[in-house]
């Protein structure tokens, strides 16, 4: 294990998502979602291929023993993006990379319910304050009254539906990593996606500017390039030590909105995201405790079976 390289790696991979955040919603005003999915998967492939190669893993890396299980996880994937892409277009930089939060949140509960893992009352009281956190965010996008902005309204409700589909494709991944070598999933989500995305066409996709044609080849080689840096930082360090670092995506994507888009966050908006990293980061704290326990007992048993 190479802890400081595994966090290096991570913030790295957080640095290029927000960067490919960035140009695609630089980009959404003309170009539909489901197009931004197609050029974000399709350019990806090139780095993941180049990436197999130099690892000596092109002949076997791609290879499944499950399917099924990419394409579900494929799907999933793609909507998450799909439904991020299109509210990237309608809201703030920093409010929907708050609102994103989420997911972490919601693997907890779905690991519960699909995967039979045991939830205790700390990760689930954790988990209701960040839920209260999101809903904080979400709130002046739902209020009454005739200030609302129904663009932003839906907006949020597209990213929250991302949120949802993001967690649900962190399940499947954790069903196949059983069986499936990382390199295999990374290449099989691109693909699936890339073939899911041009089931779009009907809805009418639109030809790039030259700008926009820059700027969508970038998104997909950044969003190759943030796949393998955190794929690697998962190999140099324990998740647990690693996942903190999601949190330093709020802090670019607040430059990033101030600087370039000119969003200013809102005083509601900070206190939601706060209260939602606060509850991310009790959750990541008490798995690493009670993954150093697991080990402690593992290495005690160890020890008494061999006397």
């Amino acid at each position: 294990m190479q802890p400081l390289r595994g966090i290096s790696y991570k913030i790295v991979s957080v640095m290029v998502f927000v960067g490919m955040a960035s140009l695609i919603k630089a980009a959404s005003t003309d170009i539909p979602p489901g197009q931004a999915v197609f050029f974000r998967s399709l350019f990806a492939l090139p780095i993941i291929i180049g990436w197999l190669a130099m690892r000596h893993e092109l002949r076997h890396g791609w290879k499944t023993k499950q399917p099924m299980g990419h394409v579900w996880r494929g799907l999933v994937g793609t909507l998450a993006m799909g439904f991020g892409f299109a509210g990237l277009g309608l809201l703030p930089l920093p409010e929907v990379t708050a609102i994103g939060y989420a997911a972490p949140l919601l693997v907890v509960i779905f690991a519960a319910m699909f995967l039979n893992e045991e939830v205790r009352a700390f990760r689930l009281s954790a988990v209701a304050l960040g839920l209260i956190g999101v809903l904080i965010v979400l709130s002046p996008r739902f209020s009454m009254g005739a200030s609302v902005n129904h663009a932003q309204t839906l907006g949020a409700m597209l990213v929250l539906m991302g949120a949802v589909c993001a967690a649900l494709a962190q399940v499947f991944v954790r069903k196949l990593v059983f069986t499936e070598d990382t390199a295999a999933i990374v290449f099989w989500f691109s693909v699936t996606a890339t073939c899911l995305s041009l089931l779009t066409l009907p809805w009418g996709w639109a030809w790039p500017s030259a700008s926009q044609w820059v700027m969508l080849i970038m998104a997909g080689l950044l969003g190759g390039i943030g796949q393998i840096f955190l794929t690697s930082s998962y190999r140099f360090a324990d998740a647990s030590l690693v996942a903190p670092f999601d949190y330093t995506s709020m802090l670019l994507a607040l430059i990033v909105g101030y600087f370039i888009f000119d969003e200013v966050p809102t005083v509601t908006m900070m206190i939601g995201a706060a209260i939602v990293i606060s509850a991310g980061l009790m959750i990541i704290l008490r798995e690493r405790h009670l993954g150093l326990k697991r080990a402690r007992q593992r290495k005690v048993t160890g020890t008494v079976g061999h006397h």
